[in-house]
């Protein structure tokens, strides 16, 4: 009998426990965090980043993972730029072909990955633009000035560390599972 009532105790003890830490995450007010080119705020293991109006949009990002230690994540978003520097990757030579755009264009898919590389944070970004005539341009993205606005979300693996190697017969970097 005793043991029972000893059971049911430490029972609604814990029971006393995981409510008041259900109630504290409910009334935690998010994270807010800034850089120079960028606010953001987590919820979870999530971050609404958004990109201040003028700014090179591939290094705030780039600051905004160094500066919260991301090292394994994935970025998507939206916006608006009025220039943007499109890499291509040739198989064939294994360099990129660098071509800058300009005029106002739509973000109408940002999509990316966040890893590292001999120790530091490596940032891979693809973005899809839409211009004004409706036309799409895509492509590794290199740089990019926001026009209006930028606004991206960020999944951060916890504890999650990604490591990429560069892979000299193909030309590019992969992720190394091995690391």
């Amino acid at each position: 009998m005793c043991s029972k009532l000893l059971f049911i105790f430490n029972l609604l003890l814990l029971a006393g426990f995981l409510y008041m830490l259900a109630i504290q995450n409910f009334f935690r007010k998010p994270e807010v965090f800034s850089g120079q080119a960028w606010t953001a705020k987590k919820f979870g293991n999530t971050y609404y980043l958004s990109v201040k109006n003028h700014a090179e949009l591939s290094s705030a990002i780039a600051d905004f993972v160094k500066t919260l230690d991301i090292t394994a994540g994935e970025i998507t978003g939206i916006g608006a730029v009025n220039t943007a520097t499109l890499r291509f990757f040739n198989p064939e030579t294994k360099q990129y072909v660098d071509k800058t755009f300009t005029g106002q264009m739509e973000i109408s898919n940002l999509t990316g990955n966040i890893s590292t590389q001999n120790s530091e944070k490596l940032i891979h970004l693809h973005i899809t633009l839409g211009d004004k005539n409706y036309n799409a341009l895509a492509g590794h993205l290199l740089a990019a000035n926001i026009s209006g606005a930028g606004e991206f979300v960020v999944n951060v693996v916890s504890g999650g560390k990604l490591e990429k190697t560069f892979d000299e017969n193909v030309g590019l970097n992969f992720y190394d599972f091995s690391k």
